[in-house]
């Protein structure tokens, strides 16, 4: 009978560990550890009281036999009073039969009701377990949600003492001053293009009205004007040169 126990030892064993393995609510666990519990409850009260019900009958055939020997006495004292040798033989014989049967169911009861109290002790046990776990459900569900909130707790001062203030402003502060640079950068870009086009549109300006003024020189036959003094000279000193030389030919 004690491995019945054992049994339900193991078996509440295995369960608990089937549930932590799961990684389940702590709640939800202590809730299938009583249901468990229970259970397993019922089952020894069952089979306690089928030992119980062993050890009754048991002590009901030692009964039976003690009082069947005591009845065969009797009988043998009656035969001799009688001077039946015969029949107080077979008195005495099975009386001796039943003082022997009794013996057998003295022992067997013994052992019984040994087994007996000690699993009744075991169910008591088991259900004090259960009733202390019945009793301490809510203060274990309190503990873990106090548990539970401390642990977040923990986190979020976790996050708090990483995140530097100071450092997240200082790269705030240098990708603003970077947006400013590229802002100025832009406008200066922009500032020098305008200048630029102006520049092109003097430039352009001038030469065109350089080739206006070569273009009526031209239409006129006047020889234009070049802007360098040493080439005007050497131009006007070989023109009186190449008038003298046809005047000596003719």
């Amino acid at each position: 009978m004690a491995s019945i126990f054992e049994r339900m030892s193991t078996i509440l064993r295995a369960n608990i560990n089937a549930l932590l393995d799961k990684a389940e609510d702590p709640e939800v666990v202590i809730d299938q550890i009583i249901r468990d519990m229970a259970s397993a409850i019922a089952e020894a009260r069952g089979q306690v009281a089928d030992m119980i019900a062993q050890e009754k009958i048991l002590q009901a055939n030692m009964q039976r036999n003690q009082d069947l020997a005591q009845e065969w006495q009797q009988k043998a004292v009656l035969a001799v009073q009688n001077h039946r040798d015969d029949l107080a033989r077979e008195a005495l014989r099975r009386k001796n039969d039943y003082e022997e049967n009794a013996q057998v169911y003295q022992q067997q009861l013994q052992a019984q009701s040994q087994m007996v109290d000690k699993l009744k002790g075991e169910l008591q046990q088991l259900e004090s377990k259960y009733e202390d776990a019945r009793r301490n459900r809510e203060i274990l569900i309190a503990r873990h949600r106090r548990a539970e909130t401390q642990k977040k707790v923990a986190q979020v001062s976790s996050q708090l003492n990483t995140l530097d203030p100071a450092a997240e402003l200082g790269r705030m502060e240098e990708r603003i001053r970077m947006e400013e640079a590229r802002a100025e950068a832009q406008a200066e870009l922009q500032t020098s293009t305008l200048e630029d086009e102006f520049a092109a549109l003097g430039a352009d300006s001038g030469v065109e009205n350089e080739l206006q003024a070569l273009k009526a020189q031209v239409t006129s036959g006047e020889r234009p004007a070049l802007e360098s003094g040493g080439t005007t000279t050497a131009a006007s000193e070989a023109e009186p040169a190449e008038t003298r030389e046809s005047s000596s030919q003719q």
